[in-house]
């Protein structure tokens, strides 16, 4: 049994946190925030690798997530709904994330919005993340994972056998090589009039329209810019606003109530390798952009690898 702490408590971290402790190691999960004042709090929880790379690995572990999102749609208190959607394809055919993906089908014309040529109609998990993340909390405590509340400013104060850095945005701060920058992203909540299709145009530069419904609420979006505030802009909810009632008339006449503001944590490239550090193994798991819950399980099982590989 391998001792090893993971830095960060999003659901990167939780979800390698949880497959180590499921292959036999001794696991802590140190944090300074509680999984619901992170930005994967913020995320619409759809299965869909945006804004990552690199394509040849994110289709497996992409897959690998699928596959387990597909089980946990079976768990009435995972938060995991498998819902068909539509993908609209503004610059035409793009379809490299559906290598290994059934069930999906050119959308129809009549099912297009005005100005788009193509599209895709899919089923695929949509992850209500405030009850996903509290699920896995409590997956984790059950498999022996210790969540810890502290703030690391330096790995050489932590004294397991193996680090684990799953810290978003912090990780350069960590590890000085590690490239992740930030990219802005802002959502509107609404109540959920009673819609159960999501739609994605990413048809907006720096912005982009989505509607993901979950029971109860419905999370709009959105933006995708460098850095920026994490408080909220009302112009720009208002035109999130307008854009998701437009696509969806549904909307109309549902309740706002209110914005979320995260950064996605955005990298040339998922950064997921073993490096040395004064004498100590430690792991990235860093840099998935906007998918961080599409790739979480592929990615923790990749970390469990190379963990498992060193004993």
């Amino acid at each position: 049994m391998t001792s090893v702490t993971v830095v960060g408590g999003g659901v990167v971290g939780l979800t390698s946190a949880l497959r180590l402790a499921e292959n036999g190691h001794a696991v802590t999960c140190v944090r300074d925030v509680p999984a619901a004042g992170t930005v994967s709090a913020v995320a619409g929880g759809l299965w869909f690798p945006y804004h990552v790379e690199p394509r040849s690995r994110v289709v497996a572990w992409g897959l690998a997530s699928l596959a387990r999102f597909g089980m946990l749609a079976d768990d009435p208190t995972a938060g995991v709904a498998l819902r068909e959607g539509l993908l609209v394809e503004r610059a035409g055919p793009d379809r490299w994330w559906t290598e290994g993906v059934s069930g999906w089908r050119d959308a129809e014309p009549a099912e297009l919005p005005d100005g788009a040529e193509s599209g895709v109609v899919i089923t695929v998990p949509l992850v209500a993340m405030p009850v996903y993340l509290g699920w896995l909390e409590t997956a984790c405590v059950a498999a022996g994972v210790t969540l810890a509340g502290r703030r690391v400013d330096d790995l050489a104060d932590i004294e397991d056998d193996v680090v684990v850095v799953a810290a978003g945005l912090r990780a350069p701060a960590l590890l000085p090589d590690v490239e992740v920058t930030g990219s802005r992203g802002q959502v509107a909540l609404l109540a959920n009039p009673g819609i159960d299709r999501w739609f994605v145009d990413d048809g907006f530069e720096g912005a982009m329209t989505y509607v993901l419904p979950h029971p109860g609420w419905v999370v709009c979006g959105g933006t995708d810019v460098p850095d920026g505030s994490e408080e909220a802009d009302p112009a720009v909810h208002d035109a999130i606003v307008a854009r998701c009632r437009a696509a969806v008339p549904e909307l109309r006449d549902a309740e706002v109530l209110g914005s979320r503001v995260g950064l996605r944590p955005v990298a040339p490239a998922v950064d997921l390798r073993l490096h040395h550090v004064h004498g100590r193994p430690v792991v990235t798991n860093v840099g998935h952009g906007g998918a961080g819950i599409t790739l979480s399980w592929g990615c923790a099982d990749e970390v469990v690898a190379l963990v498992d590989g060193l004993e």
